[in-house]
């Protein structure tokens, strides 16, 4: 008995044991209704933008799953490819009318000759372009870019022009000279330097006699004056050649052609962008602020233009009109007039017999003696009319009739 209570008393202690055990151990595993009770409760910012979710499996609680990172891409292998070429310009520039096609011109057409130094050169093949398209006026240009009235043994002009005008018999001689004419001046054996006095005489003599071989042939004269320069030194000695020019060209009957605000700013500065002939932004000088564009150059045949066209343009020549030449005729008038139609003579629509009265609706005579009213009496002569008798503002005092009517 005692053997046998000795074997199953280790058996007891270890049954014991286990039962303490589990009994230990179930409390670390909460049950699912404790489980639900702490998970956090979805909120308004949970439904709306999507917050943490935690779901419920067999009574287990799962953790929110992590974001799938995503991978980017696999780059593409760039392939350098070879930039095509530009076929547009970088700078849009205005469309402009092409120049009209230049015409034959007649064997009687009036010519213009331009003679002067480089700017004349310019101006005077813009001018060529400008009546290319009128086949009755013609442009000769006889310009020598150095030539002055200075440096009379490089050039002389007052020998030359003689023989230009006998050569193209001109309705119109234009002349642009001084752009080279600071400069040293050889007065018979005399070197006399630029600026002094016996300088600016000889000067305006031979301006003087260059206008006399013009007019003398009694030929229009146009002397385009020069334009300002980038060098302020020359602007200002330029101002007075302007000044010469114009004298002396007026005072021989010509015209002088002043070009200088074309080319300067409000404040009377030297530009190198300004308008052109078509009011667009256009550079008009070079770099070194002398010379002209070509924009430059329309510019001042522009205003040599206007000048010319009231020389020539009015004294057109005339042309022989035979039966090949005339113009073709597009309509005939009509015929066929009934001969019993009664002819009339014009009305004019002022004549006043036109609604048989010639005098207006409610026309009165004008009264033969105007009388002045009381406010005309006041303002103008400072008289006051006498208030009428027995009104209490009457202040005059009573004559015997009236005492006696009274």
């Amino acid at each position: 008995m005692n053997k046998q209570a000795k074997i199953k008393k280790p058996a007891r202690l270890r049954a014991g044991a286990s039962a303490l055990c589990v009994l230990v151990v179930l409390p670390l595993f909460p049950s699912p209704v404790f489980a639900q009770e702490r998970e956090r409760p979805r909120t308004l910012m949970d439904m709306l933008f999507g917050g943490r979710q935690r779901e419920m499996r067999d009574g287990r609680q799962l953790r929110e799953e992590e974001p799938r990172v995503r991978r980017p891409p696999p780059r593409e292998r760039s392939v350098s490819r070879p930039q095509t070429p530009r076929t547009t310009p970088s700078v849009t520039q205005m469309r402009t009318t092409a120049p009209a096609a230049p015409v034959t011109k007649l064997e009687n057409a009036r010519r213009v000759l331009v003679v002067g130094d480089f700017l004349a050169s310019g101006m005077g093949d813009e001018l060529t372009k400008t009546f290319a398209s009128s086949p009755a006026i013609a442009v000769d240009v006889r310009a020598n870019g150095s030539s002055g009235l200075v440096r009379a043994d490089y050039y002389d002009w007052l020998s030359n022009l003689p023989n230009f005008i006998q050569e193209v018999k001109p309705a119109a001689v234009v002349i642009m000279l001084g752009s080279n004419d600071r400069q040293l001046m050889m007065i018979g054996d005399l070197r006399e330097k630029y600026g002094t006095d016996l300088w600016f005489k000889e000067y305006e003599r031979r301006i003087d006699a260059l206008a006399t071989i013009v007019s003398r042939q009694k030929i229009p004269l146009l002397w385009v004056g020069l334009p300002a320069f980038q060098s302020p030194s020359l602007t200002t000695d330029f101002v007075g050649f302007n000044r010469l020019y114009r004298n002396h060209t007026e005072k021989h009957g010509g015209e002088f052609v002043d070009v200088w605000d074309g080319f300067v700013d409000e404040g009377g500065k030297f530009i190198i962008t300004g308008y052109d002939v078509n009011g667009q932004q256009a550079r008009l000088r070079e770099a070194d602020g002398i010379g002209m564009t070509q924009a430059g150059k329309r510019k001042l045949a522009f205003y040599v233009e206007k000048f010319l066209r009231r020389h020539v343009d009015t004294a057109a020549p005339e042309q022989d009109l035979n039966a090949s030449n005339l113009p073709a005729l597009t309509s005939l008038p009509a015929l066929g007039i009934d001969a019993g139609q009664v002819r009339t003579q014009p009305i004019s629509l002022t004549d006043p017999e036109l609604d048989g009265g010639n005098a207006l609706l409610g026309d009165r005579p004008a009264p033969a003696t105007i009388r002045e009213t009381p406010r005309e009496l006041l303002i103008k002569r400072g008289e006051i009319a006498d208030a009428p008798l027995g009104r209490v503002d009457d202040y005059r005092m009573p004559t015997p009739d009236t005492e006696t009517e009274e």
